[in-house]
């Protein structure tokens, strides 16, 4: 099984005006027989906050996987990414490239996400759009090649 830890980035789920969506379409997706979700949190749009909560993930949950949610754009609160990179060790470009790249072919919009990926000890840390739709579309993209990352971060091979 896959240890995996969501995290929603926002600040109005995190406040409680709005109801988080995004966790829920990740927690539906996943398929159970290979994921299990151990860790779902909400965090506002602080770079503070989501630091805090991908070093807990990695250095003391020890989670395969964590896949945020939100805080991907071109707004003044949109983080998410300096959050990861600031606590990666190693960058993984190619899967925010092949989000942005199949995801340009449904919306335009696309090139504007700055989602990225990287690892920090032995956990990979995805970073996804904030909307359902975009989750979903995301997952439906990267979900193949996620189980044979995990056998590479442990030692297996190509």
């Amino acid at each position: 099984m896959i240890k995996t830890a969501v995290l929603i980035i926002s600040d109005s789920c995190a406040e409680g005006k709005r109801q988080d969506l995004s966790g829920q379409v990740i927690v539906d997706i996943l398929p159970g027989d290979k994921f299990q979700i151990c860790q779902r949190k909400i965090v506002p749009d602080n770079q503070h906050s989501i630091v805090e909560e991908l070093k807990k993930y990695s250095d003391e949950e020890k989670v395969d996987i964590v896949l945020t949610a939100g805080g991907t754009g071109l707004g003044p609160r949109d983080v998410t990414p300096e959050a990861t990179a600031s606590v990666c060790e190693k960058i993984v470009p190619g899967l925010g490239e092949i989000l942005r790249a199949q995801s340009f072919k449904k919306t335009r919009n696309a090139v504007l996400s700055r989602g990225m990926a990287g690892i920090r000890n032995e956990t990979l840390i995805i970073n996804l759009p904030g909307s359902p739709k975009a989750v979903s579309e995301c997952l439906e993209i990267i979900m193949d090649v996620l189980p044979h990352a995990m056998e590479m971060m442990h030692g297996g091979g190509h």
